[in-house]
């Protein structure tokens, strides 16, 4: 109780509106850095994961030391109240935001340990989509469809998450194509190259390879030939990959290439 009473005569009602403007400030002064680095990322688009990264790890500065400060500077409390205050506190606080803290400190270790960055496609249960931003609480996610998944950080510690690119423009996307067992495969093969290679989507710094397995469709053998190539950007991975079916298609129908 007297924890608690000297905790509360630091407070009045000037330094109340003091930390609400403070607060306030804080608030702007992030708003102002993302809209600032969104300028940066429009006139450099090539460096957008790496100012994404910036947004980010500044919004945690922003908010978790500019906090801090607040307190020390506007509240001024004596070193026996802090000591007194967070005993007090530490436990009801630990109970009532135990799911909030936790995925706080996995927002934090998500930073510095980077499993994935922003920008990333990255696959988390059943959502696959970019990593749109890495906040203090959540993840957001942005999947193929435009829709936002908000995904709280600490589901990421225990489970699996796969990254596509890991901070990479490019990014390898497979295009998968059945065919008959008496066709030419070479022949298959060379033209699917033809079209990956003129894409203008195609990152061409990175080899094509083929993978050619025996699989059972329709209750019978056909072939399936996984192409592996790299889309330049990740933001056209589904027109990259829609480019290659429909003109490798329209190719097999010319060199009568049956399809299983």
């Amino acid at each position: 109780m007297e924890d608690f009473q000297a905790l509360t005569g630091l407070f009045n009602f000037q330094k109340i509106l003091l930390l609400l403007f403070g607060f306030f400030c804080l608030w702007l002064l992030s708003r102002l850095i993302q809209f600032i680095l969104n300028k940066v990322t429009s006139y450099f688009p090539s460096k957008r994961f790496a100012v994404s990264q910036a947004s980010t790890f500044s919004s945690f500065l922003i908010y978790l030391g500019g906090t801090f400060t607040l307190i020390i500077i506007v509240v001024d409390p004596p070193k026996e109240v802090i000591i007194a205050t967070a005993g007090s506190l530490a436990v009801a606080i630990g109970f009532a935001l135990k799911d909030i803290a936790s995925s706080i400190v996995a927002g934090m270790v998500l930073i510095f340990d980077t499993p994935f960055k922003v920008g990333d496609r990255v696959s988390f249960e059943n959502n696959y989509g970019e990593i749109i931003a890495i906040g203090l609480r959540s993840v957001k996610l942005r999947t193929l469809d435009d829709s936002i998944v908000t995904i709280p950080n600490a589901r990421f510690i225990n489970d699996v998450v796969a990254s596509s690119n890991y901070g990479s423009l490019d990014m390898m996307v497979v295009s998968s194509f059945h065919l008959d067992l008496n066709n030419d495969i070479e022949r298959a093969k060379d033209l699917i190259k033809e079209v990956i290679v003129t894409s203008r989507f195609s990152y061409l710094k990175k080899d094509i390879s083929f993978n050619v397995t025996e699989v059972v469709l329709h209750d019978k053998l056909a072939l399936r030939i996984d192409a592996k190539s790299y889309v330049m950007d990740v933001h056209y991975e589904k027109a990259f990959q829609s480019d290659i079916i429909t003109t490798v298609n329209a190719l097999f129908q010319k060199h009568q290439i049956a399809r299983s």
